[in-house]
């Protein structure tokens, strides 16, 4: 038997209401920071996210990789009026004096979550408070998309800071459904709980598809279970696609594209085999188009609409109208399917994680004896890319790399790091991230 936990819908909705009501008999109303010891989305995490959202408390999900630096400046610019870590969740949950909150049927906010913008420093995506007639329609458009119906067990694969993970699995609890929490992700653990619990649907990103598959061998009995199979969050390889297809039952295997600031497209996987590398066709209520210089913009309906928080001029560069942007480059067919060409050059996205290049090199630039320094990406057959990075100076790398850890988390750490004598740069003196690795020869073999 796995450790893996099932969450019923009836379950659910019972400590969803008694962590609310322990929120609100603190005098919480706005906002609360969620900061745990690791980064799995647990039945208590996932309650109090889902149970806040319900009473119109905004919950901010911080990375649980982040230096104690890093959370500091997030949690002033968030300024919670609750930070909830283990113990405080603990605290919450084992409230007696707390009763059951009356919830709305249907969250009356989103997350704040966390993203970034060229100068690396990173800003929170809010939504502010959602009417009632916006949070129907919210949750209706992910119901239509996805079919969430009180059928479906889904399984979770993702971190609790991710914005997909809570998606479906408060989309598949709202509609009746049960979540299967296994914990950190384990190839070995999410099988045997899909052996056990037969998930109807699971969100992942290609490097947790990658590892389930290589570990579940040929066996594609595995699998029969599953009705929806979705991934985003990173690049895919060809072939581990087709694999995936050929692997899932028939019609199961679907890919969207988007991004923490909102949803752009869908595509069902036989979209996906007779058009190879699209991303499919606008979501229902929204519509994509491309710029003649290839920068992405989705026209959204007034629900999904976005601020940056305490940063108004980020927001007005990021929308148009009724469409934003993040700045992506792509193109749509005459036929409506949208092809990413390219991520947009001041992020790096590994294994579903935004990296953004520019805080990296800040703090690159603060190492004694780094006169210069560039951050870029590589491809990475597991992770969809890697963060990499060169500097110009007399510092030994080895002292360069202490400097990145004891200030940037993990998965902002760079990869590789080398030494070279200059680093390229355009003719207006801008850097083109892209180009990085061919012109420094560093690609060599990939």
């Amino acid at each position: 038997m796995t450790a893996a936990v099932l969450l019923t819908a009836a379950e659910a909705e019972k400590r969803q209401a008694q962590l609310a009501a322990a929120l609100l008999r603190r005098g919480i109303t706005e906002r609360i920071a969620l900061v745990t010891s690791d980064g799995a989305l647990t039945a208590d995490r996932l309650c109090l996210i889902a149970g806040a959202m319900r009473v119109g408390v905004a919950p901010v999900v911080l990375h649980a990789q982040l230096t104690a630096t890093e959370r500091s400046a997030l949690l002033a610019d968030a300024a919670p009026e609750l930070v909830i870590d283990d113990r405080m969740l603990a605290e919450l949950c084992n409230d007696r004096n707390a009763q059951f909150a009356e919830l709305g049927p249907h969250p009356q906010c989103r997350p704040m979550l966390y993203t970034s913008g060229t100068t690396g420093e990173p800003k929170a995506v809010w939504s502010g408070r959602l009417d009632d007639a916006e949070a129907r329609s919210l949750v209706q458009e992910e119901e239509e998309l996805w079919g969430f119906n009180a059928d479906d067990v889904h399984l979770v694969c993702g971190n609790a800071h991710h914005s997909a993970p809570l998606r479906f699995a408060i989309g598949t609890l709202l509609a009746g459904g049960s979540v299967v929490l296994p914990g950190k992700f384990d190839a070995a653990t999410q099988l045997t709980a899909i052996g056990e619990f037969a998930p109807s649907s699971s969100f992942m990103a290609p490097v947790h598809l990658q590892r389930l598959v290589d570990h579940a061998g040929d066996d594609a009995s595995a699998f029969a279970s599953f009705r929806l199979l979705a991934h985003a969050g990173a690049p895919i390889s060809d072939a581990l696609k087709r694999r995936a297809i050929a692997t899932f039952p028939a019609h199961s295997v679907w890919e969207f594209y988007g991004s923490t600031e909102g949803q752009f497209t869908a595509c069902a996987p036989e979209e996906w085999l007779e058009r190879p590398g699209t991303l499919g066709r606008s979501r229902p209520h929204r519509r994509v188009t491309a710029d003649p210089d290839a920068t992405l913009w989705c026209e959204v309906p007034g629900y999904a609409r976005f601020t940056y928080w305490n940063d108004p001029d980020k927001t007005a560069a990021a929308w148009r109208g009724d469409a934003f942007s993040v700045f992506d480059l792509g193109r749509v067919d005459d036929d409506g399917y949208v092809y990413l060409d390219g991520r947009r050059d001041d992020l790096i996205l590994s294994g579903g994680v935004n990296v953004y290049p520019a805080e990296v090199e800040s703090v690159l630039l603060t190492a004694t004896g780094v006169e210069d320094a560039a951050v870029f990406p590589r491809p990475d057959d597991a992770w969809g890319q890697r963060v990499c990075a060169v500097y110009v100076g007399d510092a030994r790398a080895e002292a360069v790399m202490d400097a990145l850890r004891s200030s940037l988390a993990g998965y902002k750490t760079p990869k590789e790091l080398h030494r070279v004598e200059h680093i390229p740069r355009s003719a207006n003196g801008k850097l083109r991230r892209s180009l990085l690795a061919h012109e420094l020869g560093l690609d060599t073999g990939d």
